[in-house]
């Protein structure tokens, strides 16, 4: 159902480089239910065009650089109408309903953190190269195991957002990773069993370009979640899960 007023916030952080992804991305999440749609940018990116089109609702000057901050920035400038966030990187894409059927999921369990689905991975040219089939069962494994939750696509409840804190600024990569970790701790992470988003892979992307170092910084953040008797031992299931990580990359490269 639609209101009048969304209740949802997508914020999409964006240096204003790739007009052709930023448009795509904007025009999929109109297309994946009721949301505001927030601009994070540099001050000197004029964003005019796509709110007179109707692609975004407004645009925000950033205070401090970095892809982490700008969310965040995002996240607090929500109104009091906001019940759920989302963020969306300026390359990606939502599947129409993605945001409708992530509400409705929300609404239904109101003891529930956020929600996440299956997720495609794209190239430059939005030919499909992988899918990341997540389950139910990728939420308990995000303590011990690779992060097997996507993040485009994701929905995070606004009270649980502001109950865990925002997103932590000193980390590179692993910022959603470390944010799953700590909703799951307050809510349970409700799986959609359906393809929510497209991940564009390729060569400029954040997370393809420093691959190993992301893969290092999820793994200090797994351990640090881990209780204080546990982290001395765990380079034993760490060694492999970071291997196993590179090598899905590496296949997914290959495509």
């Amino acid at each position: 159902m639609w209101h009048a007023v969304p209740r949802t916030l997508v914020v999409v952080p964006t240096l204003g480089r790739r007009l052709d992804y930023l448009r795509e991305s904007l025009g999929s999440i109109r297309a994946a239910g009721d949301a505001r749609i927030l601009l994070v940018a540099p001050a000197a990116f004029v964003a005019d065009e796509l709110i007179a089109e109707g692609l975004a609702d407004a645009k925000s000057d950033e205070r401090r650089p970095g892809l982490t901050a700008a969310i965040n920035q995002g996240f607090a400038e929500a109104g009091d109408e906001i019940e759920y966030l989302a963020w969306l990187g300026d390359d990606d894409r939502l599947h129409p309903g993605a945001l409708e059927d992530a509400v409705e999921a929300l609404d239904r369990r109101p003891r529930a953190s956020g929600a996440y689905g299956a997720c495609d991975y794209i190239d430059g040219e939005g030919r499909q190269v992988w899918r990341n089939r997540s389950g139910w069962w990728a939420a308990p494994l995000l303590r011990l195991g690779p992060n097997l939750v996507p993040q485009p696509g994701s929905l995070f409840r606004r009270s649980a957002i502001e109950e865990v804190g925002p997103l932590r600024e000193d980390l590179g990569w692993a910022m959603d990773f470390d944010l799953f970790i700590r909703l799951s701790k307050v809510g349970r992470l409700v799986y959609l069993p359906r393809t929510v988003a497209d991940f564009r892979w390729h060569a400029d992307s954040l997370t393809v370009r420093a691959r190993r170092e992301s893969v290092r910084e999820a793994s200090a953040v797994r351990v640090s979640h881990l209780p204080a008797w546990l982290r001395p031992v765990s380079a034993v299931w760490e060694a492999p899960v970071r291997w196993a990580t590179l090598r899905a990359a590496g296949l997914v490269k290959g495509r």
